[in-house]
């Protein structure tokens, strides 16, 4: 039996209406691939850090290029530099420096993690659509009614087309409750969520990053263009050729 989701309405007196969207088998309905999700989320939460955190070995640390004391006669041990990772206020040693944390996961491992978090909310019936376009004006009260009359579990996940502007920000000034584009939006985001809200305008783009779908259509029309201009271009060489 293909899988279902309830399309919710701000302007329903219940939030939920009669209608129901049927979600495409294909990203909504796989077995969730654990070691690949996981892979997934770390790969997008180590792109997150800033990696900016940064020390000074003894070399990089301002001064102690005088010897403190000299080699022998004092009684004290030997030393060379003040700034020896031994002393205060000397260098560190093996301490972080600016680096970088990301790391490749395959394109096509990205997606089967996309599927898989969408095929976990769509098997827990965490899943539901609504349409955004009520939203005219930003209204905070309607989406927490929306929500309520739900019943949906927090933290929560709204995913929404760049066009919705308004719909975002009236979920985006509640606790516990994330609203984004849909483009933006990664494994780890909804995997975190306990409930995923989409937007009817934004369902197909994310079916489409789920199934690689949207990617392949701009590939190949843009492989379309630039096999048709080089033909016109081929077809314009070969006419002044015959013209000369």
């Amino acid at each position: 039996m293909p899988s279902k989701a309830p399309v919710l309405s701000a302007s329903a007196a219940s939030g939920r209406s009669r209608r129901s969207v049927t979600l495409e088998a294909a990203a909504f309905e796989c077995e969730f691939n654990m070691p690949v999700v996981h892979e997934a989320v770390r790969a997008e939460l180590a792109a997150r850090r800033r990696g900016t955190a940064s020390t000074k070995t003894r070399g990089q640390v301002s001064g102690g290029s005088r010897k403190p004391w000299r080699q022998k006669g004092t009684g004290r041990a030997r030393a060379g530099s003040s700034r020896s990772p031994i002393w205060r206020g000397g260098g560190t040693v093996f301490g972080p420096t600016p680096r970088s944390y990301t790391f490749k996961v395959n394109r096509k491992a990205r997606r089967i993690a996309l599927r898989s978090a969408l095929s976990l909310h769509a098997g827990r019936d965490s899943l539901a659509v609504f349409d955004a376009g009520t939203f005219d004006v930003p209204a905070t009260r309607r989406a927490v009614e929306l929500l309520d009359a739900w019943g949906a579990a927090l933290p929560a996940l709204v995913l929404l087309d760049e066009s919705e502007e308004p719909a975002g920000k009236s979920f985006r000034n509640l606790p516990r409750v994330s609203a984004m584009p849909v483009e933006d939006a990664g494994v780890a985001d909804i995997v975190g969520a306990a409930s995923l809200l989409v937007s009817e305008a934004a369902l197909p783009a994310l079916v489409g990053r789920a199934l690689g779908t949207a990617e392949a259509d701009g590939t190949a029309e843009a492989d379309g263009t630039a096999e048709a201009d080089g033909t016109a271009e081929a077809d314009g060489t070969a006419d002044e050729e015959d013209a000369a």
